[in-house]
Formats: C-alpha cells, structure tokens, sequence
C-alpha cells in the first residue's frame, strides 16, 4: 500500500499504536460485542464450545465467559473470543501455542484464522494447535467503544501551554467517561495483567497443563507477565520486539525518541548507497528537514486528497515511522520525492472552515484503556510535560520524537492516577528458558528494552539479536525462523552470544502488528 494511503489512518486513528509491525492493513473491525453484563453468573465449566469460523471454516472459533474483575469473580463477565487452528498432523501433535500479535489493540482472533496459516512455518502448523484470543477489550472480547462525536474532539498533543495541557486533560477525561458509558466496566479493566489471568484460564478451559506461547511486541508483556504469574504453566515461550515494562516517562520517551531516529538515519544511509532510491543522489536528511518546514508553514497537501487540508509535519513523521516498521525505505523515498516535488504555493487564508456535520455512533478505541492502565505516565502539569517532550525532540531532532509514542503518552493525560498494572522489573521464577528475538534497529521498540528485559531474567530468557532494521522479527530469514522453529518444536535454543544476519531491506514476512 502506498504511504500516502495511510496518511488518515494514521493521523486519525492511534489503534496501530505503540507495537505495530510490518505494514499490513488492519482487518475491518468486527461488529462490537455487547458490553459486560451486570448480572452474576455462574463460574466457567472449563468448557469451550468450537464451531467453524464465519470467515474460514478450517478454523473453529469460540467464547469463554469471564469475570471483568477478577476480585469480583461473581460480578459482571464478558465473554472472551478465541480462535484455534488444530495441528495439522494430529499424530505428532505437542500442544497449543497461544499466539498475541501486539497492538495493543491487535485481534488475535483475526490472526489465528488469516493469518497465522502463511505466517508460521509448517512443523509449527503440523505439531501445535495454533490459539488466538482477542484480549478483553478488543475486537469481539467486548470491545472498549467510545462516540465518535466526542473522539472528534481531539485538541493538539503539543500543547503550547497550561491551558492548552488543560485541554487536553478534560478531553482525555471525556473520552475516558464516554468509554465506561458505552462500554461498562470493562474499560477500567483492560489491563494487561487482566489479559494474562485471562489466558490462564484459556490454557485450564483447554485442559492444558502446560502452554506455549509467542508473542509479538506489545504480546511480549503478556508473555513476560504470564511467566511471572504462572511460570510453571509454561512448556516453551517465544517473545519478539520485546517491552521494558519497568521504564520510567522521560526514559521511555527518550528511548522511543532514539529507536525512531536511528531508523531514520539508517533510511538515509541506505538511499545514499542505493541507486534505485528515489532521492539518490540527494542529501536526503535537508530534504526530509524541508519537508517538515514547509509542512509547518501549511505548503503540502496530500497527494491523494490536493483540495484538503494541508499535511502537518506529525503526520509525514507517521508515515515514515510507519515505514520503517517493514523497511519500505523505497516507498518512503518515492513518497518524500512526491511530496518535494508539489509546486511552491501560498498559505491558504485563514478563513474558517465550515464546521462539519458531528459523526455519528460509536468506534472501537481499546488502546488507550490498555495503555493508560499499564504504564503510570501521569504528567501533572505543562512544565512537567515540556520537559519531556523536549527531551524526545533533543533525542530525535529529524523525527521530532517518537511521534507515536508521545500521542500514547499524551492520551493518558488527566486521567485518574491509580493504574491496575503499574511498572516494575521482572520477576520470573519457575519459568522455562524463554527465546527473545529483537531487531537492532528497531523503529518503536528500542533494542536497549530487551537487553534490560534479558539483564532482569538472568537463567531465564535467552537474547538473539537480529542484527537488521524493522519492527517484525521471525519471518525475516532462515536463522529467526529457524531459531523460532527448532526452540518451539524441540526445546533446542540458539548459542549463547549468537545472532542472526540482516536481510535484505525488501526481505521478510509480513508480521501482525
């Protein structure tokens, strides 16, 4: 898909958000589930009843009720969606591997019937019953919705003063009593600590003793914290672009800031050396600089819409950071060449704009209802929030800071201090050997947060690096899939202080966000 296409969603939406992958369109979002029900039931029988898939009958879907808090097991419930793909050679088969594909966000449903079959290899389809879930609050795990009328709202997540952070805080508070309206008790419930006593009860629902697992970016917290929680109900776990769930904010802004920036100049060192590079030739970095200037000023339009409003510098920022997930470092250059090439014009007047019609109904909007209950990023006022957003702007002077992040961050502004899963360092005992899998030149997930997961499980995880660019890691060549493939089937880990070669830019799977 060309950048220029996914300049709305990603200037519109935050669902792809902290942990997309390589750049594959999200599925259409299911029809939302019905809220959580008020009414005590009775306890899970341990029972999920499979039928086949509306969307693929080869694979068999189902629902496990829950309670929303696990503290109140005889309050509300939900009922949990997952999705199971049975192991192709039966004779041979090891177990299940529950699978998460990030997000958070990410339906694990829409995974495990489209995508799983061309993602993992065949002995993994052949020895394992393949599970995906959509976590509470996503997709058909009655979904966090929130009015469309009241998202549109949205003030900039740049104030430029405390009156424009207090913008910000009321609408966030807005959106947040919006959200349990529509959505019930379930979006103060989210968290991913829910998630992991969720999965627990998948694997007992299951009749598993033990379970394997793979995780993708913000599925690596899922998999950590279930190794923390239930370590022992594990056989094998494979964790790839790992979180670092015990950064403090400037920290995790900057780190964030500084994996977007290396992706950038490592962007520009490949258009230099690369002929077919559409800026070849060029000094790429004032190119792009000039872009964003002229962006500041009003002057670009989106190619695909030229009569609309004018591109804002955080929203080419998107579309390249989104770019550098794949790498499509030709896309990105062959966009940046596009818009450079539009002929100079005036500003537009200020006139204003006819107000539009308010959308109508509701949209699902799980991510800052995860996010905002994981990490205790509170900033208290304007100076506080300052500070850091210019830190991440010193970090990453060309991509102006994380900007995917900031807007994470920025959503969680004036909501209620108290989360369910606040930070901290790993503790994993009982545990199996975990295989992790990072990319070093990862754009959103900074390689430095899986060498901190990895210093904080010594004798438990086992670090691989990837020693190439993008976000994905297991389809990019033999030595990942290998690796993946022969720790999964046959307990078997790389050697300690190995690692895998680079592909080719071009290279590689398309991952799940």
């Amino acid at each position: 898909m060309r950048l220029r296409l996914l300049l709305t969603a990603l200037t519109g939406a935050l669902a792809l958000g902290l942990t997309a992958g390589t750049p594959a369109a999200p599925a259409p979002a299911p029809a939302p589930a019905p809220a959580p029900t008020s009414e005590p039931a009775p306890a899970p029988t341990g029972a999920i009843r499979w039928t086949p898939c509306p969307k693929d009958a080869s694979a068999e879907c189902g629902t496990l009720r829950l309670p929303v808090d696990r503290a109140r097991p005889s309050g509300a419930r939900f009922d949990l969606a997952l999705a199971r793909r049975r192991a192709t050679d039966p004779d041979r088969r090891i177990g299940v591997l529950l699978v998460n594909p990030g997000g958070p966000g990410a339906s694990g449903v829409d995974f495990a019937v489209g995508d799983a079959p061309s993602y993992f290899g065949p002995e993994i389809r052949a020895r394992f019953d393949i599970i995906g879930f959509d976590p509470r609050g996503v997709a058909r795990s009655s979904p966090v919705t929130c009015s469309t009328e009241v998202l549109a709202r949205q003030p900039s997540t740049y104030p430029r003063d405390q009156a424009g952070f207090d913008r910000l805080a009321a609408f966030n508070r807005a959106v947040l009593d919006d959200c349990r309206e529509n959505s019930g008790p379930i979006t103060d419930h989210a968290d991913t600590l829910g998630v992991v006593h969720d999965m627990d009860a998948v694997r007992a629902a299951l009749g598993e003793q033990r379970i394997s697992y793979f995780g993708h970016s913000y599925g690596t917290l899922i998999g950590e914290q279930y190794a923390e929680e239930y370590g022992d109900r594990l056989r094998s776990m494979v964790i790839t672009a790992s979180l670092d769930h015990s950064l403090g904010l400037r920290d995790f802004m900057v780190s964030s800031a500084k994996a977007a920036e290396d992706s950038f100049h490592r962007f520009v060192a490949w258009c230099e050396s690369t002929a077919s590079c559409a800026l070849h030739g060029r000094d790429v970095t004032a190119v792009w600089d000039a872009l964003l200037a002229r962006a500041d000023r009003g002057l670009i339009t989106d190619p695909e819409n030229p009569g609309g409003r004018p591109l804002d510098a955080h929203a080419i920022t998107l579309s390249a950071f989104r770019a550098f997930y794949g790498p499509d470092w030709s896309e990105l250059a062959s966009y940046m060449a596009e818009l450079d090439a539009q002929a100079p014009k005036r500003p537009a007047p200020a006139v204003p704009a006819p107000a539009p019609a308010p959308p109508q109904g509701t949209r699902a909007e799980p991510f800052h209802a995860v996010f905002c209950q994981d990490w205790d990023f509170r900033p208290k006022d304007y100076a506080e929030f300052a500070r850091v957003t210019e830190a991440e702007l010193r970090a990453a002077p060309h991509m102006r800071g994380a900007p995917r992040t900031h807007d994470a961050v920025a959503g969680c502004v004036g909501r209620p201090d108290r989360v369910n899963n606040p930070q901290h360092r790993l503790r994993v005992t009982g545990a199996p050997r975990i295989l992790m899998l990072h990319s070093r030149h990862d754009p959103a997930n900074r390689f430095t947060w899986a060498a901190a997961v990895h210093r904080q499980t010594p004798g438990t995880t086992v670090l691989l690096p990837y020693e190439g660019d993008g976000h994905s890691v297991y389809g990019r060549n033999a030595c990942t899939r290998g690796a993946v493939d022969d720790y999964l089937v046959r307990l078997r880990l790389p050697s300690p202080g190995s690692g895998c070669p680079p592909a080719a830019p071009a290279a590689g799977r398309r991952a799940p966000r």
